[in-house]
This record gives structure tokens, C-alpha cells and sequence, in this order.
């Protein structure tokens, strides 16, 4: 068989074979194609994501689960995420912002936060190129029109406007919510014997393999990317949110987990491989909205507004009567068991067989060559002696003003309701963004921020750069930096000089976390963003 078809390097293949102890089948290659992507797997980055430093005084959860939290005291905590989703906001930029949105709003529920506010991350080709008015236009309005809708407000973010993005935008979408420390959902925490129950929308074919999509590089032809991109509808994201914050203040959940790259085999094995159980799926028990799926389409659809839940058997009954409630399709697809066993099963057959931990972390890491591009240094030959003074100050200010990066982002923002939950207290267009937290005195800062042409000139330096500057924003707004999320948005690795850099700027974050005692809690990593046009900058 193939292997390469399902985008398989061979020392993968090898792997997996050794593991099995046979020839994987063709449903099993297709999932461990879709699950060893680079988007699922970060196997071109895992080592480095170790250097960034994760603990501190207010850490409650760091790196391993949906989101990171921070204490704020009294009992209280602070769940939050930035995700990016590029690719898909490249070739269908509407659809692609908005499932966007509403998938790390779902990393934020799935820890028992309710999601309390969101900020983006928008980075746009020239303002002159041919698609760039179609494609930030579409991204702006699937990030207000979901967020709008959802009921969670857009309170802040940042816009960049560069060539290197032509074609290849940019969308990192942040969210934080609320939740009491004592009532954190967690992946980890499912035992043998207890049902998987999915909630939520059907699932179709929508978004298939959507997560190795976005782990190669655009393809010239972007209607031939267009079935791997997820369709969202925020009404019944709404629907989702209180229904799993209702299960979860009914103490009626075990473990919870959103349905997002990858869809059920992704949350399914997440969930057995970290509580250390194995689990058995019945595919034929998953409500569809398409007729005639093959079982490896069920396991790799990323159908939105979904979530697997890790439910007690005598809680079934209260769990079912919520769902319904809510108008929610609800059925149980499973059962944990002991041991690593992850089974899936299509009318009594079974169609894959893997140990759960292969899925998730079996993936070999790639330590792709890296060399320090050439011409490097030259970048950082500026006479500034030499440069001429301008004869009009005041023609040369507003001239800089009005360059699009620099200038008034209004017209973004007017498409958000920033005020929806009521308790924003400074929304977009301030430096920093604020919250208050209904009965009490303190409030919640929060700020995203980035400087590409940095990190491109200087990338240790220009990565130290892109942290210091949001602690800077929070301490003089008078705030107390808890923690970071980040959002690592690179070219292709393949490429020696790109790998370089891209190493050089997480060495140079790292070491400016580590400094400003400011620790990660959570993040993403985004790789393969360029085209037949060319890469991005890098963009942490």
C-alpha cells in the first residue's frame, strides 16, 4: 500500500508498522495521516516548545490541555488560548475566520470556562494586491458575524498589512473565559467503564482531513482546497455552550473534550491516551447528516459545533434530558476500557485498532537541518547619518499615519459588538484591552500583539521583541502579566534558513519569558504558511 498518498513519510510508516505489529490497513493509515500532521502532531517543534518556561506563582494548567489557566484569586480563574486558522481562512476566508473563532471558543468550554471575550490576530497582504480586499473583507466579517452571534464580545486585537502575506493570511484567534477552580474540566481524568457520549451537531463531511491540509503548503488552485473547509453556525454554538456549562454546574461530566482538528479521533484518543484508559468507538452510533460515510470520513470529519463528553452510565438519563433540552443531538458512541486498546468499529466490524497513545504522541519529531541564512546581517546596515530629513515634519507624520498597519483599524472593529456581555471596559482601539468581573473590584488586561519585519531582521531579538512589547502594554496599563499564550505562525520548515529563524525567534521568546518571569500556558503552532507567491514573514 501507498503510504506516501496519505501523507506518510516512510520512517512514520515504519513506525506505525512496529508498533502494530503488522501492515496498518488503509482507515488506519488515513487517520495517521490526518493525526501525524504537522498540525496535529507538532513534530517539527515539540522539542523546542520545551525551551519556553511554564510555571509560575498563578499557573493553575499549563501546556497539555485545551487552554492554559491563571489564578486570579478568590477562587477564580482565567482560561485562555490563541489558534490560529490560516489555511482555511485563505481559501474560503468567511468560513474559515468564523470556525476560527468558534473553535477556540470550544477550547475554552471544554475546561468549564464560560468564554467571556475574544481578540484577533489579522495579518494582510497589500492593500494594492488583487485579493487582498476579498480576503481581509471575508475574514473581518466570519470573525464579527460568529462572534456577534455567539454572544461573546471581539474586545481587541492587531492588524498588519505586508506583501509576504499576498494571498497567505493570516487569522489567530484568541479567546479567554471564566471558571471556578474547583469545577476545571480536564482531558485526563476518564476511567475504564464510562460512556463517550458526542453532543452537539451532526457530523458530515465537512472539514475532512481539514488538519493535514493545513500542514502543507497552499496549493495554487484554491477551489481544489475548498471540501477541507468546516462550515460554522454560531446559533447552535450557543446552544453547545450552555448545555456543557449546565452539564458541568450539574457535576453530570467526567472529562470533556471540543471536536476540533481531526474531529472524534483526535478528542477520543487525546482523552484515552492522557487518563491512561483505552476505548472502544461505534461509528455506526454517530448521528450523520450525510448519507453513506466511510467509517475513516467519521473519524476525520471536523463537523463543528461538537463535543465529546466522558459521562458516568447512571448519569446518562440526566445527561440526555439537558441535550434535549437544548435542542442538541446526543448519542453515546462508546465505552472506556482498561488498557491502551483504541478500537473503532463500523456495524460490529472492527476498522481500526491502534494503542491510543500511537494516535496522539506515537509520531516520530523531525529535526529538520537548519542554517542561518546568508545575507542575514546585511539587514542591520542603516546609516541612519545618512538618511535625508524630511522637508515637511508634518507631511512626513501624517504620511506615516496613514500607512495601513499604522492606521485607524475602525473599520474592523465596527463589525464587532465589543460590548455584548456587558462588561468590557476598554474594547478595541486602546493599547490594552480590559474586563470587569461582575462582584468583584479587580479587572481582567489582556493584549495580542506581533512585529513580523522584527523577527525577520533580527529573529532572537525580534522574538524577545514580540513578548516584551505585550508586557510592556500590561504593565503600563497597570496590570500584572499571569501569563502568555502563543500563536507560532512559520513557512514551511523544510527549508533550512526558515527552520533557523524559526528557532531563533522561540529561543529569543523563550529567554524573554524566562527574564520577565512571564510563563506560557498555552499556544499553537501554524508551519507551511506560503505559496507558489512565496512565505510569510515569521510571525510569533
Amino acid at each position: 500500500m501507498d503510504f506516501r498518498r496519505y501523507g506518510i513519510r516512510e520512517e512514520e510508516y515504519l513506525a506505525a508498522r512496529e508498533a502494530l505489529g503488522r501492515e496498518p490497513n488503509e482507515c488506519e493509515l488515513r487517520i495517521l495521516g490526518v493525526m501525524w500532521s504537522e498540525h496535529c502532531s507538532y513534530k517539527s517543534t515539540k522539542h523546542l516548545l520545551k525551551l519556553f518556561p511554564n510555571k509560575g506563582d498563578k499557573v493553575v494548567l499549563g501546556p497539555g490541555e485545551n487552554a492554559g489557566i491563571v489564578d486570579l484569586g478568590d477562587g477564580l480563574g482565567a482560561a485562555f488560548k490563541v489558534e490560529s486558522h490560516n489555511h482555511p481562512s485563505a481559501v474560503a476566508p468567511y468560513q474559515g475566520a468564523a470556525t476560527g473563532v468558534g473553535g477556540i471558543i470550544r477550547d475554552i468550554l471544554a475546561l468549564g470556562a464560560r468564554p467571556v471575550a475574544s481578540m484577533d490576530g489579522l495579518f494582510f497582504g497589500a492593500p494594492g494586491h488583487g485579493k487582498t480586499a476579498m480576503l481581509s473583507s471575508g475574514i473581518v466579517r466570519g470573525v464579527g458575524d460568529y462572534g456577534n452571534a455567539v454572544g461573546v464580545p471581539t474586545v481587541g486585537g492587531k492588524t498588519v498589512y505586508d506583501p509576504s502575506y499576498n494571498e497567505n493570511p493570516l487569522l489567530n484567534a484568541f479567546n479567554l473565559g471564566l471558571v471556578r477552580l474547583d469545577e476545571i474540566v480536564s482531558s485526563q481524568t476518564a476511567k475504564p467503564g464510562q460512556l463517550v457520549v458526542l453532543l452537539g451537531s451532526k457530523t458530515g463531511r465537512d472539514g475532512i482531513a481539514g488538519a493535514a491540509f493545513a500542514s502543507v503548503e497552499l496549493s495554487d488552485d484554491a477551489k481544489a482546497d475548498r471540501p477541507s473547509i468546516q462550515i460554522g453556525d454560531p446559533f447552535a454554538e450557543k446552544l453547545l455552550i450552555e448545555a456543557c456549562l449546565e452539564l458541568q454546574a450539574k457535576r453530570l461530566i467526567v472529562s470533556m473534550q471540543d471536536m476540533g482538528a481531526a474531529g472524534i479521533t483526535s478528542s477520543s484518543s487525546e482523552v484515552a491516551a492522557k487518563s491512561g484508559v483505552g476505548m472502544v468507538l461505534a461509528f455506526d452510533k454517530v448521528p450523520l447528516r450525510a448519507a453513506d460515510m466511510e467509517p475513516w470520513e467519521i473519524a476525520l470529519s471536523e463537523s463543528q459545533e461538537r463535543m465529546l463528553l466522558i459521562v458516568e452510565p447512571r448519569h446518562l438519563e440526566e445527561v440526555m434530558a439537558v441535550a434535549e433540552r437544548w435542542e442538541l443531538d446526543c448519542a453515546v458512541i462508546g465505552e472506556t476500557t482498561e488498557g491502551d486498546g483504541y478500537s473503532i468499529l463500523f456495524h460490529g466490524e472492527e476498522v481500526a485498532s491502534f494503542p491510543a497513545s500511537l494516535v496522539g504522541d506515537g509520531c516520530p519529531p523531525i529535526h529538520w537541518p537548519a542554517r542561518k541564512p546568508d545575507n542575514l546581517e546585511k539587514g542591520w546596515e542603516l546609516d541612519v547619518e545618512t538618511l535625508p530629513l524630511p522637508e515637511d515634519w508634518n507631511e512626513t507624520l501624517l504620511s506615516l499615519l496613514s500607512e495601513p498597519s499604522l492606521a485607524s483599524k475602525e473599520w474592523i472593529y465596527d463589525q464587532y459588538d465589543s460590548m455584548v456581555q456587558t462588561n468590557t471596559v476598554r474594547g478595541p482601539g486602546h493599547p490594552v484591552s480590559v474586563l470587569r468581573i461582575k462582584g468583584r473590584e479587580t479587572l481582567v488586561a489582556m493584549v495580542l500583539d506581533a512585529d513580523p519585519w522584527k523577527c525577520a531582521l533580527d529573529p532572537f531579538r525580534g522574538g524577545a521583541e514580540a513578548v516584551a512589547r505585550t508586557v510592556r502594554a500590561l504593565a503600563v496599563a497597570g496590570a500584572e502579566p499571569l501569563g502568555l499564550t502563543d500563536c507560532l505562525n512559520f513557512p514551511s520548515p523544510e527549508n533550512p534558513e526558515q527552520y533557523w529563524v524559526m528557532m531563533e525567534c522561540i529561543k529569543g521568546m523563550a529567554a524573554c519569558c524566562e527574564a520577565l518571569q512571564c510563563p506560557v500556558v498555552s499556544g499553537n503552532v501554524s508551519l507551511y504558511n506560503e505559496s507558489a507567491a512565496g512565505a510569510i514573514l515569521p510571525t510569533p
